[in-house]
């Protein structure tokens, strides 16, 4: 099984970027807990991040035939881009949006999530943790 792992805009400022709200922690470091949590859990993964939404829709595409699910942290494009939700149904892929913070306790525009909608599932507020969740989710689902 391989899973492509894509995440939006402001993920590669994480540590510096509100440490209170994103936690201390660097991309770098979860890079390198996404490749660990994955081969302990036997699953191949390729990880992306982007901060131009037309890029984000281009990896979402190059999923199809090569991929087969994907986990996504849109960021702040969640709340903003159909262009990401219509990808997502274009590729039709079993996919899990995933949010290091907890959205819904936040502000209330971030509570609005389009790429949700083609998603199995939306995890949220786990810190890394949320990613391998995501990665169990997705293996069963595909098991199925």
């Amino acid at each position: 099984m391989r899973l492509h792992i894509i995440n939006g805009p402001n993920l590669n400022l994480l540590g510096l970027r509100e440490p209170d709200i994103y936690g201390k922690q660097s991309y770098g470091d979860l890079v390198e807990y996404l490749h660990a949590s994955a081969e302990t859990l036997g699953i191949a993964i390729d990880c992306f991040q982007s901060n131009h939404e037309g890029e984000l829709v281009t990896l979402i595409q190059q999923t199809y035939g090569q991929a087969d699910g994907i986990v996504i942290n849109p960021a702040a494009y969640t709340h903003t881009s159909v262009a990401i939700l219509d990808a997502l149904k274009a590729v039709a892929l079993p996919a899990v949006e995933v949010h290091l913070s907890d959205v819904s306790q936040r502000e209330d525009f971030r509570r609005v999530s389009y790429p949700a909608l083609a998603c199995i599932a939306v995890i949220a507020g786990k810190g890394f943790v949320g990613y391998k969740d995501a990665m169990i989710l997705l293996r069963s689902a595909l098991a199925k």
